[in-house]
């Protein structure tokens, strides 16, 4: 067993998106191949109803999928398929553009004015790129939360995790996205396959993660001693935390618990055209896809 490597830490930048949405973003618009198969991830924590009222209205998406995962308040949705719903409190939608669908996401806060969720982005390979869209709703019961005895809670939105399976069938990336609570103190590991690229998000409490800089038996020799080895601190506070290759990662709760996110999936390792909300292997087809959107031909006719 490997531990992963903390390539890099860092806060989540605020920035506005939509019609005038305030949220913070964890990674997107850079690098590409960065945490591939993911392009985007933001983070819509708010409490001010006047920063997200007025949504993502109309836009276009061809080539990505986009997992929204609601924590607190609703967001209704429509597309141009017809298809419209409203995802409450622990709800997970995962949207395949595909070829292409035009939609729209319309937060609204809880009793007390609160909205929070997460979406990301997840890259289509080529042969999937101009796949038919769909969507999947999952509401929040259907979702699994696995307890451990010393009170860690781990809800398995997609993939298989400690015997159990998300509900949420992803096409490409071969993912898993876990939300994970560890009690105050709790250490705990959890196993990844090494050839997923993977990273945390921590949005509640603080943490300590195990860095691998040091061979592995260095560290539990050290630890036996009641020493630690190059453990970075993570504050709660919006933090994004990439790691590197191995098949374990492990954190320490800090006094208040840790929540957080643990993501991974597959690399594609293709070359990517990206434009706003459209992502395409090559400038010709970035290009064919405006012209679609100009010419009122974005939306595939089904089949």
């Amino acid at each position: 067993m490997s531990i992963r490597p903390i390539l890099e830490q860092r806060a989540a930048q605020p920035t506005m998106e939509g019609a005038g949405v305030h949220l913070h973003r964890a990674f997107g618009f850079q690098d590409p191949s960065e945490l591939d198969p993911f392009l985007l991830f933001d983070d819509f924590r708010n409490e001010h109803p006047a920063d997200f009222m007025k949504g993502f209205p109309w836009h276009p998406h061809r080539g990505i999928e986009t997992i929204t995962y609601v924590l607190s308040g609703t967001v209704d949705h429509g597309d141009s398929l017809g298809n419209q719903g409203t995802l409450g409190a622990g709800d997970v939608q995962w949207m395949t553009a595909g070829s292409g669908i035009l939609h729209q996401e319309m937060p609204k806060g809880n009793a007390n004015g609160q909205m929070h969720g997460f979406q990301l982005w997840a890259n289509l390979p080529s042969s999937l790129k101009m796949t038919a869209p769909r969507y999947q709703d999952v509401k929040a019961p259907d979702i699994p939360v696995i307890t451990d005895d010393d009170g860690t809670q781990v809800k398995v939105i997609v993939g298989s995790f400690w015997g159990k399976t998300g509900p949420v069938d992803g096409i490409a990336a071969d993912p898993q996205y876990l939300d994970i609570f560890v009690p105050a103190g709790v250490k705990k590991t959890f196993k990844i396959d090494t050839y997923r690229k993977a990273f945390a998000y921590i949005f509640r409490g603080s943490a300590a993660f195990a860095d691998a800089s040091q061979p592995h038996g260095v560290l539990l020799e050290k630890e036996v001693m009641g020493e630690e080895v190059n453990i970075r601190d993570m504050s709660g506070n919006r933090t994004l935390v990439k790691f590197g290759t191995g098949d374990e990662v492990t954190v320490q709760a800090g006094p208040e618990g840790v929540r957080f996110l643990l993501i991974s999936g597959a690399p594609i390792q293709e070359p990517v055209a990206w434009h706003g909300p459209i992502v395409m292997n090559t400038q010709d087809e970035l290009r064919q896809a405006i012209k679609d959107l100009r010419n009122g031909t974005f939306i595939k006719p089904a089949h």
